[in-house]
């Protein structure tokens, strides 16, 4: 096929990817448990504060191999 086609569906994933990520943005708040998950790392000092999501990162991880695999498989 010819590069056009490429690029033009190459476009198309990033404007769906962009839409997807502002969704998560504007709403991303409101999901209860993303964030707050047993072993993501706090630490509170008295004028700071230190947030590491590790559990949540490994789980998107996990999650968006699994759907990027499940779509993107040929």
């Amino acid at each position: 096929m010819e590069p056009r086609f490429y690029i033009g569906r190459m476009f198309v994933i990033f404007g769906i990817a962009l839409v997807v990520f502002g969704l998560i943005f504007m709403f991303g708040a409101n999901i209860p448990f993303i964030g707050r998950l047993p072993g993501d790392i706090v630490i509170r000092g008295k004028n700071w504060n230190f947030y590491f999501p590790i559990v949540t990162c490994v789980i998107l991880s996990i999650i968006l191999t699994f759907l990027l695999n499940l779509f993107f498989r040929r």
